[in-house]
This record gives C-alpha cells, structure tokens and sequence, in this order.
C-alpha cells in the first residue's frame, strides 16, 4: 500500500473528528445509561466472590483494564482470558463469583465457553455490548447495553469508539462501587503502596521519625541545653513542652532573632509557640503542601492531647517521593 503523507492540518483535523465523535458517544452514553446499571452495581456490592472479566481482542484489553481498575478500588476482580479459560482456566471461576463478558458485537465464539460455564452453574452473567438482540445479551442475566454511536475508524471497522464506551462504563462501575462503599484515600494506598502514588497516600505516621528520636527540651532548660538538643537529634529544631505538651518550638530563626541576649534566657523565652502542628493520620501530601504554605522544614506530629509523637522534616518527604 503506497504511504502518503498527510498534512499537518489533516491529522490535526482527523484527530478532532475521531475525538469528537468518541465524545459523542460518550455524551450518550451518558444520557442513556444502562437500565440494569445500578442492578448490576447492587449486584456486585453483594457479591462474596470476585468479578471475573473476560473477552477477546481488544475488548479482553479493555477488560483486562476494568478488572485491575475494579481491584485496585476495592472490588476483588480477575481477567480471564476467553481462549485460555477453554483450556482449564474455568477452574478460576467460582460459584461464588460473578462473570462480565465483553463482546460489541455479542457474538464472539471464544467466549462461548465462558458462557456456557456460567449458565451450567447458575453463575451470575453480566454482558456489555451493543447489540440487544446478540446471542450474549440474550444469555446474560444483567444487561450493560451500549448506545449504538459509530466507530471513529475512517471504515467504522476498527475497535474504537466502541472500546472508549466500554472502558468508561467500566469506570462508570468502579466509581459507583467506591462511593457505595465509601471508599476513602487511605484504603486506595492499601493498593498503591508503590510509586508516586502511593508516596502521595502516605500518612505522617507511615515517614515521621518517633518518640525516641524527638528533639524535646523543657519550657525553663537553658539555651546552652537546647543547643545540645537541636545539634545532636539533627532536626534544626527541637520542641517546647510544658509538661506533656508541646507549647512551643525553637528554630534556627528563633535562635537569630534572640541573638542579643540568646544565652541568658530560657527555652520557653525564646521559643515560638503554639507552633503549626500536624496530626499522625494527616496524608504526607498534606503535610507538604503545610510545609510549602508556612515555608518550614520541620512539623511535629501529635495526638489529641497535644502531646508530641513524631517528627517529620522536608527530607522525609523527598525520600519517600512525596515531594
């Protein structure tokens, strides 16, 4: 086939098209959501097992893409591949389980085992495709219809708009679920404890340096003591306490701006108190964006009662990948 080049305009202009239609379909999508929608999001909040994803081609791609969206959001799901659950790897679905089979068309032969598995075990089925009247739609106990909407392929024949729907209507699933369950930021680092984004759900807990290594001096010890402190604990600072509680910090800028009569006076003199605090279960993203706004280093951690339990400073976070 001869290649001819096009022109910068025309595949400026053929990416719009193919973004605007999938747009579209998108919108549509939208307005006509799946009747049996939230049956099938019900469906799976009960179920005692795990969803299990299957498909062929690109649509196996997409699933394969649901599935890990699904269980990294708090649904136990698992793709399996409709060539290989022929071959043995039906034995990877329970009766416990619920099966979404994606197909547009609704007639993909590989999936006719999977299908037929489901039906012999009274497994819970649940078909997405675009064809009402399909073989598979027919079967499933759950409908997730797609909107009819054309593919963006120049021949309307390669998997495009098509997979964009079913990838949002899976996302469409998982959001549901998660809000169902109130799912919150710190089961979604139970998940993602790797990369950039688990460093972003880290706690203050998870990178502060404990007790044992606080930099702590009574509100009456002697500069010449709180020196010794913040020097041999390596933080820059050391904290205040009246008590149990922190009252107070001393910082290098506070030890500048008491320089005239620094050694002659006492901690709690020279100290900034009530100083900004951050609590063990605040996100480290969080304590970032404090230490970003109050233009510091160094945050101290405590409980409910005030009483210092950690420390936790800007390198902490670099390390960790927070920052």
């Amino acid at each position: 086939m001869e290649n001819q080049a096009s022109s910068p305009s025309k595949m400026v202009s053929a990416a719009k098209r193919v973004l605007g239609i999938e747009a579209d379909a998108l919108r549509l999508l939208s307005d006509h959501l799946p009747a049996d929608f939230e049956a099938v999001v019900t469906l799976i909040l009960n179920t005692k097992g795990r969803v299990i994803i299957s498909g062929i081609g690109k649509s196996g791609h997409i699933g394969n893409k649901i599935a890990a969206t699904l269980a990294s959001t708090g649904t136990p799901s698992s793709f399996v591949h409709a060539s290989e659950a022929s071959h043995g790897d039906l034995g990877m679905i329970t009766n416990n389980d619920i099966v979404v089979l994606i197909s547009n068309s609704g007639e993909t032969r590989e999936l006719s085992d999977v299908l037929a598995h489901t039906r012999r075990f009274s497994i819970p089925l649940i078909g997405i495709s675009s064809r009402p009247g399909s073989t598979l739609m027919a079967a499933a106990d759950y409908q997730l219809l797609l909107p009819p909407a054309p593919e963006a392929c120049p021949m309307g024949m390669a998997p495009t708009t098509s997979t964009t729907l079913t990838l949002a209507i899976g996302d469409a699933l998982a959001v549901a679920l998660m809000e169902a369950r109130d799912f919150k930021a710190e089961n979604f680092a139970t998940f993602h404890p790797g990369g950039k984004l688990g460093a972003q759900l880290s706690t203050v807990a998870q990178l502060m340096h404990g007790v044992d290594e606080l930099p702590l001096v009574g509100k009456n010890t002697t500069m010449e003591e709180v020196l010794i402190e913040m020097t041999s604990k390596g933080f820059g600072t050391t904290g205040v306490t009246e008590g149990e509680v922190l009252i107070g910090i001393v910082s290098d800028g506070d030890l500048r701006r008491n320089m005239a009569n620094l050694m002659s006076a006492k901690a709690g003199e020279v100290a900034t108190l009530s100083p900004v605090t951050v609590a063990p279960d605040m996100l480290a993203a969080q304590a970032l964006a404090l230490m970003n706004e109050r233009k510091i280093t160094t945050l101290f951690a405590v409980d409910e009662a005030n009483r210092p339990v950690g420390i936790l400073h800007l390198h902490d976070l670099l390390r960790a990948g927070v920052a």
